[in-house]
């Protein structure tokens, strides 16, 4: 047992972070662009890039 948990646990939680790491990447890359186009689109309505 390590911190209250049994070893198969563990394998399972590590599991998850594999898996899941290439979703964050992609989400923040998306996220990235979403941020960029809401700038760009700002910028070009105003024209003072507030």
């Amino acid at each position: 047992m390590l911190l209250g948990l049994e070893w198969y646990w563990w394998i399972v939680i590590l599991a998850v972070l594999i898996i899941s790491i290439p979703f964050k990447v992609k989400f923040m890359k998306w996220w990235g662009r979403q941020e960029q186009e809401k700038k760009k689109g700002q910028r070009g309505k105003w024209g003072d890039g507030e």
